[in-house]
């Protein structure tokens, strides 16, 4: 697959020579930290740090217990890559736009939900769970969100009743971050044939492209764009297909078609982002290779020290009976509750759908760095115009 030959020369180059890489700039000297004052992130369940437990049902335990003793708005045991960029940009966790208790968004905040998609939805969250805050409402927040913040910070009459807003110049120094994509795909698969979906894939492409420039527009200047994983590794595309034919998965037991569709869609999202820094000079656009570093993580769960990826910490699954992560159901006569595994970090797959801590701090450690990232420069760096 590409990614794993991304992924295989990568590991191949010598440390120090790709150290030199993205640690100097074009005139040989070393490039500063761009102390970033805030992130603000746009995406799916995979960075939603507390959107859709606010806007709908809460999520419940044992999410987030492996971390934060307690249910924190996250589809994963614990962290999320989000929270893992925030780590090593020294800045708080995001709180949820949507969250209107125990928040506060002076170093940022999270458009994320669980379920979006970057193109509207024609369905209810209610019906397969795409959430109604795609990225143009998304964006939309977050103009509402600057504009807002400006008038309230004004308005202040001391330091505390600022503390919890963001000083509105450090919007243009602020690091953009998006994760989005993967729920385009796999409403795709449920709809469409794989070539329908495939032509869709440039106006899906250039809907991303377009929340780039609207915010680019309000002085964004640094944007950190993840693509999309390998989705045919998720366990749940097996869940109800457990002798697949010959050719349906890959020697990871991954399904082909849908990673060779997320391939496709990197592919264009790349060429996409190469456009967009000529289209928008003053930008530092980072386009980062998720994918690789996904996949390589399957691909060498063992040798990593982790379990089978292809089996679930959360929730009961045996044969045709699945009782999701959290959630309680009679299963032949019994009630079955989905727990946790109780060594996810050791885990891949949290839930069937969702990585675990441990997974996301594998993948952040090998992309935060800039190994898979164009241009190559760690996300402390982000700030740069290649």
């Amino acid at each position: 697959m590409l990614g794993m030959e991304i992924w295989k020369q990568l590991v191949l180059l010598p440390c120090g020579l790709f150290l030199a890489l993205w640690v100097l700039g074009v005139s040989g000297a070393p490039l500063p930290s761009c102390s970033f004052p805030a992130i603000y992130n746009f995406g799916d369940s995979n960075s939603d740090t507390g959107g859709i437990s606010a806007a709908f049902e809460p999520i419940r335990a044992p999410y987030g217990e492996g971390f934060f003793r307690k249910p924190a708005g996250r589809d994963s045991d614990g962290r999320l890559i989000i929270d893992f960029i925030a780590e090593r940009l020294r800045l708080p966790y995001l709180s949820a736009y949507l969250n209107s208790l125990g928040t506060n968004y002076k170093h940022g905040a999270n458009f994320a939900t669980g379920g979006s998609t970057i193109r509207r939805p024609n369905e209810t969250i209610f019906e397969y769970g795409i959430s109604p805050f795609s990225l143009d409402m998304q964006t939309a927040q977050f103009l509402q969100f600057k504009s807002r913040t400006a008038d309230l910070f004004r308005q202040a009459n001391n330091p505390y009743e600022r503390s919890k807003l963001p000083n509105p110049q450090d919007f243009a120094k602020a690091l953009y971050t998006f994760d989005i994509g993967q729920n385009d795909l796999s409403a795709g698969f449920r709809k469409l044939s794989f070539d329908q979906l495939r032509a869709q894939i440039p106006d899906i492409v250039n809907q991303l492209a377009t929340a780039v420039r609207r915010i680019y527009e309000q002085g964004g200047r640094a944007f950190w764009i993840h693509n999309t994983g390998p989705i045919g590794c998720l366990p749940v595309n097996l869940f109800y297909n457990l002798n697949p034919a010959p050719g349906y998965v890959d020697e990871h037991g991954c399904v082909k078609g849908q990673n060779d569709m997320a391939i496709e869609f990197n592919r264009q999202l790349k060429d996409r982002v190469t456009k967009l820094r000529a289209e928008l000079p003053q930008a530092a656009i980072t386009y980062v290779d998720a994918y690789a570093a996904k996949y390589g993580l399957i691909s060498n769960a063992k040798n990593e020290g982790f379990v089978d990826p292809m089996k679930v910490c959360c929730g009961y699954h045996v044969r045709y009976d699945h009782v999701w992560c959290g959630n309680k159901a009679t299963v032949s006569g019994r009630e079955v509750y989905g727990a946790s595994c109780g060594n996810a970090s050791s885990a891949i797959s949290w839930d069937g759908v969702h990585y675990t801590q441990a997974a996301n701090q594998w993948v952040a450690n090998h992309i935060l760095n800039g190994a898979l990232s164009n241009p190559p420069i760690p996300i402390t760096q982000a700030c740069h115009r290649s």
